[in-house]
């Protein structure tokens, strides 16, 4: 999958593109050209590779042997680079030690049906095409789609969608043709992430573990490939949540995104921030000062959530961390009163309650909703105390009293020494189930002075929590399952019921080593490192969450968006989180938290961004944290 949005290219890797299934170039959620085959001298080459050269690019390589008593060596080389943009070079390279002439045919079709068609199998048939200046075009009710070709082709047969060449190949010479897809009247795709975020790009990753490169890289050009531009104010960016099914804005996921890309620099951030900003609900009623979102599942035991609530509450504490890490005072300022809002709609939400419910009468209260709640209370009081805004104590106050109600309501006793409720229910029971929402518990978020934010669940609790996450009915093997194996309804495909996420895995692994408990971080982490492998370093957003085995392979899920924006993340979470980065840049200072067991060896993190400034970081064999590039002025805290 070649993505750079709006645009994407889905293939097989045979390299043809034969208009089944998903196959095809789309642009801005419309497929525009589903059938794309390559025939030389009437055959069809035979594949042997398809590999990625970036998050928007593809080169496959097939081969073709002409003679049919010369050997079983191939003389001519097809390769095919495919780019998202909807470029695609086809280059015969001849291996034949006498000239060649070769027809070369390509055959084009296209359905112009939206994503959501062609995933649900609802696709029509291909539409007619008519010859069109060096190409081929198509046009159904609402859009319209051009294909043309350099060098321009010697036939064209409109009623088979055909073009085509005669070569002339001299003894190891190159031959090439290219291709160019576009919607008629568009241009050339501009992808957000290209030369936007160079400074991101820089970022690198070197180690005894030769897996932490290639993650990181892929980690980064993945992120700029689902970059959009706000059509509101197109300087701001934001990342879309993944492709190919979701390739817009999805406001909590987005945010999460920016809060774990954060070492990449505070740029994200804003943009998302600001994007998000201008959706803030206003008015009266309940649900003034929200960030609104639409409903997602929550697995088999709790109804569809409100990621619009999540986001409300995410969008304070990424402005305070956002701060930390050293967004400008300015940005901070115009930010805050959104802050604020969304802060106010938290307590009018909670009211005289200790916990948040779902909005609809007889709503539960969700654990992980709990967690997000008590984060921005506590770091929402923060910033507004920073800024010489109001109600910072009320906020305190009420994070004190749902702390308390926390450890008593929401904890299950059994005798293994019990964990956390998914929810509570409206007459007070608990839905008693382990699920990966339970790691959210674990990340508090980041203060002043390089301190985390005090969690939900007293000392005990947690480590009884960390025990269960780094168990076996929760650690896959390749990650935190969403469903611990041995809850009622467990699928190692349910997506909330099973299914290991990637981001709950990464908030899973900072947060254990955060809390001091190396051993279940680490397992995670070198499962979700294994798993990332098998994935080529392209992290999906899930994927089954079936026990490791010996040689075996993590299954994909085929519903998983891959790229996706909190995958792609959290590659960048776990690894800045085993240098245990917690900058104040307010402050002018920097703390340093290194995993002492280093359960990945040496490792060196360059080009990262603390207070605007490059920020280079070491942890050697021995666990030790050692600053080699920073800001001037700023200083190591203690």
């Amino acid at each position: 999958m070649c993505v750079a949005l709006p645009a994407l290219a889905i293939s097989t890797d045979q390299g043809q593109l034969t208009g089944r299934g998903l196959e095809g170039f789309y642009r801005a959620g419309r497929r525009i050209l589903s059938r794309c085959e390559v025939r030389v001298a009437g055959r069809e080459p035979v594949a042997v590779q398809a590999r990625m050269l970036s998050a928007d690019s593809a080169r496959f390589v097939a081969t073709l042997r002409l003679s049919t008593d010369g050997g079983p060596d191939p003389e001519v080389v097809v390769e095919r680079i495919r780019h998202a943009d909807g470029t695609e070079r086809i280059t015969l390279h001849s291996a034949a030690v006498r000239p060649l002439r070769l027809p070369v045919e390509v055959s084009l079709g296209t359905d112009l049906a939206e994503v959501g068609v062609v995933a649900s199998g609802r696709a029509g048939p291909e539409l007619p095409a008519s010859v069109h200046d060096s190409g081929m075009r198509w046009s159904s009710a609402t859009a319209h789609c051009v294909v043309t070709a350099d060098p321009a082709p010697e036939d064209a047969l409109a009623s088979a969608g055909l073009l085509r060449w005669e070569v002339d190949l001299p003894p190891g010479a190159s031959r090439s043709v290219e291709l160019r897809v576009r919607p008629e009247g568009g241009g050339p795709v501009r992808a957000a992430g290209h030369g936007a975020m160079r400074s991101v790009a820089q970022a690198r990753a070197v180690g005894d573990d030769p897996r932490v490169q290639p993650l990181l890289d892929r980690s980064v050009e993945d992120l700029q490939a689902l970059l959009l531009r706000d059509s509101e104010q197109p300087t701001d960016m934001y990342p879309a949540a993944g492709a190919p099914w979701r390739c817009g804005l999805a406001p909590a996921e987005a945010l999460a995104a920016a809060r774990m890309a954060l070492p990449l620099g505070t740029r994200l951030a804003a943009g998302t921030l600001r994007t998000l900003a201008r959706s803030q609900l206003a008015g009266p009623g309940a649900r003034s000062g929200m960030i609104p979102g639409p409903l997602r599942d929550a697995g088999p035991h709790l109804p569809p959530g409100c990621t619009g609530t999540e986001a409300t509450l995410l969008f304070p504490v990424l402005l305070a961390e956002a701060w930390r890490w050293g967004l400008s005072g300015q940005e901070v300022e115009e930010l805050l009163p959104v802050a604020e809002r969304c802060l106010r709609w938290l307590r009018a939400a909670a009211d005289e309650g200790v916990f948040l419910t779902d909005a609809h009468p007889g709503g539960p209260a969700r654990c992980e909703v709990q967690a997000y709640a008590h984060r921005a209370a506590l770091l929402g009081a923060d910033l507004l105390d920073a800024h010489g805004r109001a109600d910072s104590i009320g906020l305190r106050q009420w994070a004190e009293r749902m702390r308390s109600a926390f450890r008593e309501a929401f904890w299950v006793e059994d005798r293994a020494g019990g964990r956390p409720a998914a929810a509570l229910l409206a007459d007070g029971r608990p839905v008693p189930h382990l699920t990966g929402g339970a790691a959210h518990l674990l990340d508090t978020g980041l203060l002043g002075a390089g301190a985390l934010a005090p969690g939900l669940l007293d000392k005990v609790q947690t480590e009884q929590l960390a025990r269960l996450l780094g168990g076996p009915a929760m650690d896959s093997g390749w990650g935190l399952r969403s469903l611990g194996a041995k809850e009622v309804a467990y699928n190692p495909f349910g997506h909330r019921g099973g299914a290991v996420r990637v981001h709950e895995t990464a908030v899973a692994v900072a947060g254990l080593a955060a809390a001091g408990y190396e051993k279940e971080a680490s397992s995670l982490l070198r499962g979700m490192l294994s798993a990332a492998e098998s994935f080529g370093h392209r992290l999906p957003e899930m994927y089954a969450g079936e026990q490791r085995t010996e040689g075996g392979a993590p299954l994909p899920h085929p519903a998983a968006c891959r790229p996706a924006a909190t995958a792609a993340a959290a590659g960048v979470h776990i690894l800045t989180a085993l240098a245990g980065i917690r900058p104040d840049a307010p402050t002018g200072t920097v703390t340093l938290r290194p995993v002492r067991s280093a359960p990945l060896g040496e490792l060196g993190l360059t080009a990262l961004s603390v207070a605007g400034a490059p920020f280079s970081v070491r942890v050697s064999r021995l666990g030790l944290a050692m600053v080699e590039e920073a800001a001037d002025g700023l200083q190591l805290g203690v």
